[in-house]
């Protein structure tokens, strides 16, 4: 982790925690994590849990919350999706974009994804771009061709001067709710990937970049130590209060 960045740790609940779960939730982890100026802490909920988070945390204004899809269209006949202007409107800051969830269960491409960041940022919204690998892709040696192809497509495609807003998220597929967690080189080394394809494009090469792929408490430590590594995306580990506390003290 880089002295000079605030580390973030973004929680993505997935389709966990209905609001009267989160009720609780937030109400315990403010119990046991305090404001700090050094560090970021994101929520992001599902959709029908987002108002219950923001009144159960009005009090809070350290914890950001953002949702975790839009769709790639202002509005239209697209029953069950929510828009990023939508999603301004109920009062998040944040959204994001190709986590590889969307990509294998609902067919989100890259340009789709690509699409999807633009509507973000349009919506005055902070986009968390997702890229990963999956196993095969990784054992075949193509790890760099697929993060080139991912950052590439969506970089493109945006106006140079948004560029600096994205926050970009490494999550190797196979290290995803499976246990299997990248060792710190392995990290060190697709962040470094990341970077490099960032600044190729236009892009800050002092982007913030986020691991994602079964984080907890026993190894938040070693993780944030990996270079390049400026925080994480939790999964499963944010769901108890404990645990994604712990998280957030692993990086004070």
């Amino acid at each position: 982790m880089r002295d000079d960045v605030k580390p973030m740790f973004a929680a993505n609940w997935k389709m966990h925690l209905g609001p009267d779960e989160t009720e609780t939730f937030v109400d315990r982890f403010g119990a046991l994590h305090s404001a700090r100026q050094d560090a970021r802490v994101v929520f992001f909920p599902p959709y029908l849990s987002v108002g219950a988070f923001l009144a159960s945390a009005r009090t809070r204004p350290d914890l950001g919350v953002g949702v975790q899809d839009v769709h790639q269209e202002v509005n239209g006949a697209h029953t069950g999706a929510v828009s990023a202007p939508m999603a301004k409107q109920v009062g998040v800051g944040w959204a994001l974009a190709g986590h590889s969830e969307r990509r294998r269960e609902f067919g989100d491409d890259d340009v789709t994804v690509a699409a999807k960041v633009a509507r973000i940022l349009e919506a005055d919204l902070r986009p968390v771009l997702c890229v990963g690998e999956t196993l095969e892709e990784r054992e075949a040696g193509a790890l760099e061709a697929v993060l080139s192809r991912q950052i590439e497509i969506v970089l493109a495609s945006l106006a140079p001067d948004s560029l600096s807003l994205l926050t970009y998220a490494y999550e190797p597929v196979w290290a995803i709710g499976t246990g299997r967690t990248a060792s710190p080189d392995d990290a060190a080394q697709a962040h470094t990937v990341v970077r490099r394809e960032i600044g190729r494009c236009g892009g800050r090469d002092d982007a913030v970049i986020l691991y994602g792929g079964s984080v907890k408490p026993g190894n938040i430590e070693e993780l944030l130590e990996a270079p390049g590594v400026d925080g994480v995306l939790v999964g499963g580990a944010s769901l108890d209060p404990e645990s994604f506390a712990a998280i957030c003290a692993g990086g004070g």
